[in-house]
Order: C-alpha cells, then sequence, then structure tokens
C-alpha cells in the first residue's frame, strides 16, 4: 500500500515539473532556456525507454507517460522552434504547434483524437474526422461552421439560425428543418428520435472535442444503415480539455454568444462541463433566437480493464421563424419576413433533458465490450399553420463488441451489436390564433421502436489487401392513435417494416499515408412520423432503400491530406413529395427509381511553408429514372456543384489571414417538375486572428463582404408550375463578428 502511494506521489510530482517546464518552454520556445529544458526532458525520456522494446514500452504507457509525454511534446516544439538560420536535417518534418492537457491516464470509454483517426482510416469506405480545435478560431454560429471543410457534408443554414439542410449523398433532401436520412450520435448514443428524426438544437459543436462523419454504409459501426450514414459528435473528458476555457463572442445583427467550460481530474474520476449561451436578434425580421445548453460527462475508472462514463445533457431553445420570401422579394430587401409568419407569430421552442451511460469493458488488449443506454424527454412548442405542441420521450440501449483476433494466421477485427430504442410522444395540434393554440384539432399517441442486429468483420488477407464484410438487421415499428377524431375519420395507422442491410468492402493499402477504397452496400430507411402524419392527413408510406457503390483514396501525408470519393446509388422508394400528371400535390409518397451519385473531394495542403489550403467540394447528380410524371427530371433543393475553400496564412505564430470563398456556380431548382430555379451565387469572408501570449486567443471573422443578396436554401416542392412564390431562404448580409478565447493550461 505504501509504495502505491509513494508512486502515485511521485508520478503527480513528475508530472507537476513537466507541466511547468512545459509551460515554461511555451512563453519563449526560441530562448536558450527553453532549448535547455528541451534537450534534459528528451534525455531523461529516452533514458526512462532505454531497455525496453516498442512493445514493452508501449504496454508501461501508464507508469512511463510523464517521460513519454515528454518525449512527445519536446519533439514537437523542437522541430517547431526550428529556425530558417537552423535548418532542420534531412527528413525532419516541421510540425504545428500542439496544446497537451493530459493530466492522468485517460478513459477507455473514449478515445483519444489520434485513436479515432486510426479507427477511422481502417474503414473500408469514406470517413472524415473533424478536430474542434480546427473551427474554435471562427465564428460558430452554425453547424455549417463546424461541419462546413467536412468532406461529403452538404450543410446549408436557414436564416441564421441552427436549423439547416444537413444532408449527405441527397439525404433527406425534403428536409430543411428536422433533419431526417442520417444518424445523429452523441458519444455513440443516437440523438435522433426513435422514428429517425433528428433535431439540430440538440448538438453544441463548442463542446465537441472532435467529429467523426462516416457517409453513405460506413456508418455499420454503429448500427446505422441510412443513405447519408452519420455524425458522431465526441465530447471533450477531463483529459484532454483545458482546466478552465472561457469564450465570448459578438457581432452583427445582435449577435452574443458565450461558452465556459471546466474540467477536473481526481485519482480515478474525471469531469467535463460547459455552458453556453447564445442571443441575437438575426438578419431578418422576426428572426430572433435564445438559446441555452449544458453539456457535462463523468467519468470513473473502475479496474484496468473496466470504465464507467455518464453524459448529461440541458438545451432550452426560443426561435422566431421568418419564413420564406419569393425570389424577387428576396432580391429586393432580404431582410424581409413572410407576412404569414408574423401574422401567426411562427415559432420553434424547443428544451431537451437527456441523460446517457457508458461501460466499457477491455478483458484483453484489442478487445472492447461496450454498454450504452441513453434517456431524453422533449418537449416541442411549435406554432406554424397550426400549433404544435409535443411531449416525447425517447430511451435505447446498446450493447457492441469490438475485437481484434487471429484466424487461420490472419488479422481480424470484429464489430458486433445490437440495440433498441423506442420513443414515446404525445403530439397536439390546434388551430394557430397568432401564435396562440385555439381550438384543439387533433391529437395522436404515437409511438416507434426499432431493434437493429448488425455485424462486420475486417479481414487482412496481407499488409496491402483487406477485405470487410458486414450487415444490419432492422425491424422498426411507427404506431399512431387518433384521441381526437372529427367526423368519422379516424387516422390511425400502425406500420411495420423490417429488411437487412448487407455491406462488402475492400482495402489496398499502398503505404503508412495512402489507401485505396471500395464497397457495396444496401442502405434501408423507414419513414418518421414526419412523413407519415406531419401534414393536414395521413401518408402511408413505404420504406426506403438503395443499393449503392463506391470507390476511393484517402491521403494523409504531412503537407497533402486529400479524401476523395466516387459514388453512386439506386434508390427505389425514396420519400419525397410529388404531384400527379396533372400538378395535383399527392403528399409525402414513395418515388419509383432515383439516382444519386457524385464526387466528394476534401483537400488539406500546407506548402510554402507559411500557406494552407482547406477545400470541400461537391458534385451532386441527384435525378428521377424513368419516372412517369418526371421522367429524369433533376430532383429539386441541391445545387449541382458547391465548393468552399479557404487559404490560411501564417506568416508569424502570432498571427494569421484567411480570406475565404463559398462558390454555387451553377442555378439548381427548388421543384421536381424543373420548372423553376433558385440562383447561384459567390460569396467571399475573411478571418484574421492568433494567440496572445500563452493562453489568449482572438479572433476576426467577416461573412459576405461583398454584401451581396443570396439564397442560402430552399423549399423542396413538387411542382412550382413555373411561378415564384415563396420558397426561397435568403443568406445573410455583410457581416463582421470579433471573438476572444482564454484557456488555462
Amino acid at each position: 500500500m505504501a509504495r502505491r502511494v509513494r508512486v502515485d506521489y511521485e508520478r503527480r510530482e513528475n508530472q507537476a515539473a513537466l507541466q511547468g517546464a512545459l509551460r515554461k518552454i511555451a512563453r519563449a520556445p526560441d530562448s536558450p532556456a527553453a532549448a535547455a529544458l528541451c534537450r534534459t526532458l528528451s534525455d531523461n525520456a529516452l533514458t526512462t525507454l532505454s531497455g525496453f522494446s516498442s512493445k514493452e514500452a508501449a504496454m508501461r504507457a501508464v507508469t512511463l507517460r510523464p517521460a513519454l509525454l515528454a518525449f512527445a511534446v519536446v519533439s514537437v516544439c523542437t522541430a517547431h522552434a526550428q529556425s530558417p538560420a537552423q535548418p532542420a536535417s534531412d527528413g525532419a518534418k516541421t510540425l504545428a504547434t500542439v496544446r497537451v492537457h493530459g493530466r492522468s491516464e485517460p478513459s477507455r470509454a473514449v478515445e483519444t483524437l489520434q485513436q479515432a483517426r486510426m479507427r477511422l482510416d481502417q474503414r473500408a469506405g469514406a470517413t472524415g474526422l473533424i478536430d474542434a480545435e480546427a473551427y474554435r478560431d471562427r465564428h460558430v454560429g452554425t453547424l455549417t461552421d463546424a461541419l462546413g471543410y467536412a468532406a461529403g457534408v452538404f450543410v446549408q443554414p436557414r436564416f441564421g439560425a441552427e436549423e439547416a439542410r444537413l444532408s449527405i449523398r441527397g439525404s433527406g433532401l425534403q428536409r430543411t428543418f428536422h433533419g431526417r436520412g442520417l444518424e445523429l450520435l452523441q458519444d455513440g448514443s443516437p440523438l435522433n428520435l426513435a422514428d429517425g428524426g433528428f433535431d439540430f438544437q440538440a448538438v453544441e459543436p463548442l463542446s465537441a472535442r472532435y467529429i467523426e462523419v462516416y457517409r453513405g454504409a460506413n456508418a455499420l459501426e454503429f448500427g446505422a444503415a441510412t443513405l447519408g450514414g452519420a455524425i458522431n459528435f465526441v465530447s471533450p473528458t477531463g483529459y484532454d480539455a483545458a482546466p478552465l476555457t472561457v469564450r465570448a463572442e459578438a457581432g452583427h445583427f445582435g449577435y452574443r454568444r458565450g461558452q465556459i467550460a471546466v474540467t477536473g481530474v481526481s485519482g480515478r474520476a474525471d469531469g467535463y462541463l460547459s455552458l453556453s449561451g447564445l442571443r441575437q436578434d438575426g438578419y431578418r425580421d422576426h428572426a430572433e433566437q435564445e438559446n441555452y445548453r449544458l453539456f457535462a460527462n463523468a467519468g470513473y475508472r473502475f479496474s484496468d480493464s473496466l470504465d464507467g462514463r455518464v453524459y448529461l445533457t440541458h438545451v432550452d431553445t426560443r426561435s422566431a421563424l421568418p419564413g420564406n420570401l419569393t425570389r424577387a422579394e428576396s432580391r429586393r430587401d432580404p431582410r424581409l419576413a413572410a407576412p404569414g409568419n408574423i401574422a401567426l407569430n411562427q415559432r420553434r421552442d424547443y428544451r431537451l433533458d437527456r441523460v446517457a451511460g457508458k461501460l466499457a469493458w477491455s478483458p484483453s488488449p484489442g478487445d472492447t465490450l461496450t454498454l450504452s443506454a441513453y434517456y431524453a424527454d422533449k418537449s416541442l412548442d411549435h406554432p406554424i399553420f397550426q400549433v404544435l405542441r409535443q411531449d416525447s420521450r425517447d430511451y435505447g440501449i446498446d450493447l457492441r463488441w469490438r475485437g481484434e483476433s487471429q484466424w487461420l494466421g490472419l488479422r481480424n477485427v470484429l464489430i458486433a451489436g445490437a440495440a433498441f430504442a423506442q420513443g414515446d410522444t404525445d403530439d397536439e395540434r390546434y388551430f394557430n390564433i397568432a401564435g396562440h393554440a385555439g381550438a384543439p384539432s387533433n391529437r395522436f399517441d404515437q409511438r416507434a421502436r426499432n431493434s437493429k442486429l448488425y455485424a462486420e468483420n475486417q479481414t487482412w488477407l496481407n499488409p496491402q489487401w483487406v477485405v470487410s464484410v458486414g450487415a444490419q438487421a432492422l425491424r422498426s415499428q411507427r404506431c399512431s392513435r387518433d384521441l381526437l377524431i372529427t367526423g368519422a375519420r379516424d387516422e390511425s395507422f400502425d406500420a411495420d417494416y423490417s429488411g437487412i442491410s448487407p455491406k462488402l468492402g475492400l482495402r489496398y493499402v499502398i503505404d503508412e499515408h495512402a489507401q485505396l477504397y471500395a464497397n457495396l452496400s444496401r442502405s434501408l430507411e423507414p419513414p418518421s412520423f414526419g412523413e407519415l402524419s406531419g401534414g393536414p392527413g395521413i401518408t402511408p408510406v413505404d420504406k426506403q432503400r438503395a443499393d449503392s457503390g463506391e470507390i476511393g483514396l484517402r491521403l494523409n501525408g504531412d503537407a497533402l491530406s486529400l479524401d476523395i470519393a466516387l459514388y453512386r446509388a439506386r434508390v427505389k422508394g425514396e420519400l419525397l413529395s410529388l404531384s400527379d400528371g396533372n400538378g395535383n400535390p399527392l403528399g409525402t409518397i414513395n418515388a419509383g427509381r432515383t439516382l444519386h451519385q457524385g464526387i466528394e473531394l476534401g483537400l488539406g495542403w500546407k506548402f510554402a511553408g507559411d500557406f494552407t489550403l482547406s477545400a470541400n467540394y461537391l458534385y451532386n447528380d441527384f435525378r428521377f429514372d424513368g419516372d412517369p410524371v418526371y421522367g429524369d427530371n433533376e430532383l429539386a433543393g441541391v445545387p449541382p456543384q458547391q465548393l468552399r475553400a479557404e487559404l490560411r496564412w501564417q506568416p508569424d505564430p502570432r498571427l494569421y489571414i484567411a480570406p475565404s470563398v463559398e462558390w454555387t456556380p451553377q442555378d439548381y431548382y427548388i421543384d421536381h417538375a424543373n420548372s423553376f430555379k433558385a440562383p447561384g451565387y459567390t460569396i467571399a469572408g475573411l478571418r484574421v486572428g492568433g494567440p496572445i501570449a500563452s493562453q489568449w486567443s482572438w479572433f476576426a471573422d467577416a461573412r459576405n463582404l461583398a454584401d451581396k443578396k443570396w439564397i442560402a436554401s430552399t423549399n423542396v416542392i413538387a411542382d412550382a408550375r413555373g411561378l415564384d412564390g415563396r420558397n426561397f431562404l435568403p443568406g445573410d448580409g455583410r457581416a463582421v463578428y470579433f471573438g476572444v478565447e482564454w484557456r488555462k493550461d
């Protein structure tokens, strides 16, 4: 007992001394004192590790962690501090500045950024990882700011609000609000309601350590098998975040945003807590927002093989809805709100309380059994053409195994799991009297259930070739009871959906930085209640299915990173709002055959020492395939091409300058009949900022520098009949935002 106390005390002393040394190096990395400290720490680390093989050193990571950390950080700061007058030796690589906050052995229940990146790179398909540090040095007002440069992700905000059209490979094209077609996850547990819909307000990008993006069938690791895939927001912990972070943003249109986050580690326990708030008047009339969020998690290491973690979320948001304008109104005065939205005081007020838990058991290196569970209580007050009041209670459980083994002398990684989710919703509807609930018009008691079994196995045929085989079995139920029958029309229904979604993938590893991949897969998506009973009446629809194929290249070099994928999906029964041959609306029904194909390109290129180019390019070819009404028309709502690009110049460690452009070169249809278009656009921005001393940083972020009038998003309708209706959402005008952040080391 005394020996263990002494070892723990010495470890804490070593860590405290190491942190003090690193702070001195960070304050003046080019000073002679910093160079001496670097030499001392490097020598100590090498002495400590001498005599161990690489495998033994890895196994002793807990005991040697201070030395390993010193060695890694010293290598980084030494390379970074080399000046032009002292060129690096042959083969040396100049690395970016790294901020390290490790204070103890991290939890096995949460992967580090490096572990997640390695796991994602081993997928036989298109994946991506976003380090949250990459967007904290800018205005973070919507999901576009966090996901806008992620390869394959199409995201467009609505009137500067958190709601957006979020789509991957044409998933959920109908939705410009309350998304569908993607699995949204928080630390591996679903944020989606059990019926498949999700709320954008449930996410706080500033409370993420990193974001994982799985495009298409590559989300099978979480049991997801939708056309779009999954996006997983992974929270910071006490081990990988600063002890204290304070952030403030302010800018045009009455925008104010703040965050305070604290962390702590004590023995085997750690915790993270973030409080954030946002208020803005909005660029347009009747576009005020007020949002408050709490995200917290705490973990405990029960033993060397068992870790537990709990997550707590509270969200309270209030948003006025300015509505859509005609194209002519958008050109004349994009600040206007739609008259009907003002008359009915249309809003979306949302509250969410969610608790989740996770247990991770690692009986041996490379093997992990994870048990996750969650419960979410949601309340929605939503005056639109009617007043919707919904109270939802969703809960679910997931048991997932990930194990490494040798079969017939070949390396294998098996992922297998079972998941169950249920949601119960009390859906009350009233006549809208100037934004207030009038007489009741309908009431439903709704229940959604999902049961999944999934498995995927990767086999290394040799060091270069890896084959992946997997499948998901799904059964979903959608049940609704009409509790307020008007006339003789009972709108109750009970529907079951089931199917199997297989996947076959192949990966060729060129070298440690580059690989090729290809896969074939099937996806299956049951309708949400929004498709079944989201309008004036019930529209019974079947599940949406798709057979997809993709090929791609993933390159992760020191100077160049490239993510390019070509995909093609043949969709049967796509959930779309359609019309008959006479133009009469049919509501949301299953289309016949549709085709989704395109190119996804993500680029990061460091060149000429001080320059970094980041880009996200999408080529979208979505169309009907021999439809009796629409023929081979283009599907509405998404432009054929979109480019987001930024060139960052950092002539000094204390200053960066980053011009950017968002470019949609072509007009695109807002209706499936292809009778009316939204205009393309080009808008430019500029960011400047940098660190102040060792703990402060700042930025100024200017958007839409030319103050152009542009369309950020549109409705997706069946047939506009060539007329300019209220189907357009204008983008924000010129704005400048300022931000400052302080972190305690």
